[in-house]
């Protein structure tokens, strides 16, 4: 509808309704903005050609403003349809919450990258290492060839939790962090999952045996062992999850100790943030991200 919308109002027509946003009348200035925001993103263009040849200061921010909403709503729009898909490519979930903050995001580019490292896994992945040996091999790709790490100098910086600076950093969160070793296993034919530890995050080795009901269930359904990637790829069991949670005076869940879903891990990605640009005093980025969070549900 608004591509059609766009392509009735002749590009002479837009121009001269840009033309009105250095009027200094706040209300002209909302009527013109809503006509061009119901062109949605095809008007980008035009807005930014207006932007560059301008010299009006006032007029910049007025253009600025209008593609930023023209973009937000795209996103959410982008990651409503994302959920109600089903969640299932949580690299694509995380590409559009960075576009969030980089609009102008090279997918492609960030999806190279994470190609890279899922062959440098396949080539060193063997069938028969046991479950220890797969991570360690992993361990060995993830953290000493491509130097991947917890960013803890800046732990609570937005960037942490936006894919594309990860990948050019190799610094994160231990949530990023996970996202990335999970995507890296999964594609190696690994079966790593991601538990959503309350302040904190970590991987599950979960045998696959067990999940299709071909041996017993344990205690803890088949998970052999948790997985730290925030320092770099430690291997601990259930005890140790136990005591984490003893120091945080928080009771036994079933959510701590096992896998949980895409929709998850995004919510959790999108409230990091939400975390991040409170601590900065981007009150209108909260704002925003939460309603990008109400775009999962």
């Amino acid at each position: 509808m608004k591509k059609t919308a766009t392509k009735s109002m002749k590009n002479t027509e837009i121009n001269a309704l840009i033309r009105l946003l250095d009027d200094r009348d706040s209300e002209i200035f909302d009527q013109i903005k809503t006509k061009l925001l119901t062109l949605g993103k095809e008007v980008i263009p035009i807005l930014e050609n207006a932007w560059s040849k301008s010299l009006d200061s006032l007029m910049q921010k007025r253009i600025e403003e209008i593609i930023h909403n023209i973009q937000f709503e795209d996103l959410q729009h982008q990651v409503r349809v994302w959920s109600e898909t089903g969640c299932v490519d949580l690299i694509k979930g995380c590409l559009l919450v960075a576009r969030y903050q980089y609009p102008d995001l090279n997918e492609a580019a960030v999806l190279k990258q994470i190609d890279q490292l899922k062959k440098d896994a396949w080539l060193e992945m063997n069938p028969n290492l046991t479950a220890l040996e797969q991570i360690k091999v992993l361990n060995h790709i993830f953290f000493d060839i491509h130097g991947f790490s917890g960013n803890t100098q800046n732990y609570h910086a937005p960037q942490n939790s936006f894919i594309n600076i990860a990948l050019e950093t190799k610094k994160a969160n231990p949530l990023m962090l996970s996202i990335l070793y999970m995507e890296i296993a999964r594609s190696a034919e690994v079966p790593v999952y991601g538990v959503n530890l309350p302040e904190h995050f970590i991987l599950c080795y979960k045998d696959e045996q067990s999940m299709m009901g071909l041996v017993p269930d344990k205690e803890l359904h088949g998970i052999l062992f948790y997985i730290n990637p925030f320092s770099k790829g430690d291997i601990f069991n259930k005890r140790e999850v136990d005591e984490f949670l003893k120091q945080l005076n928080l009771k036994q869940q079933k959510s701590f100790y096992e896998p949980c879903t895409n929709r998850e891990m995004m919510q959790r990605v999108i409230r990091n943030l939400m975390n991040s640009y409170h601590k900065l005093g981007f009150m209108d980025k909260v704002t925003e991200l939460e309603a990008l969070m109400n775009a999962t549900y």
